[in-house]
């Protein structure tokens, strides 16, 4: 799973198989070391919500993904989901959680594990 975070967004892109490992568990989490700390970012299916959610507690970014959702979304054609903020005002925290698709150029990435890109089809 990778993790973006500019300003106040924060975007989740995951591959085939972190996206199978969510709908059969869940949660998927990722974890970067640094030399005395670590940062986890994780995504967790909630009950009871209808958008996105994120919080931010001792090192740990948790991004709440609607339980009702997860299997649709693993299973389905829909890229991703985000919340509903708005998106031009400075102090909203904007959150996009995704499946991760093949780059059109030449990267250096492991790709073999991402989606298709639709417009190489």
């Amino acid at each position: 799973m990778k993790i973006r975070i500019k300003g106040n967004s924060i975007r989740l892109r995951l591959t085939k198989t972190e996206v199978d490992t969510f709908a059969k568990e869940g949660r998927y989490e990722e974890t970067t070391n640094f030399a005395n700390k670590q940062l986890t970012y994780v995504l967790e299916a909630k009950t009871g919500i209808s958008e996105l959610e994120a919080q931010y507690l001792e090192n740990v970014i948790t991004v709440y993904f609607p339980a009702e959702e997860k299997d649709r979304w693993a299973t389905g054609n829909q890229v991703g989901l985000s919340n509903q903020v708005a998106w031009n005002d400075p102090s909203q925290l904007s959150v996009l959680v995704e499946k991760d698709f093949t780059c059109l150029d030449n990267t250096i990435e492991d790709q073999s594990d991402n989606y298709p890109n639709p417009k190489l089809q």
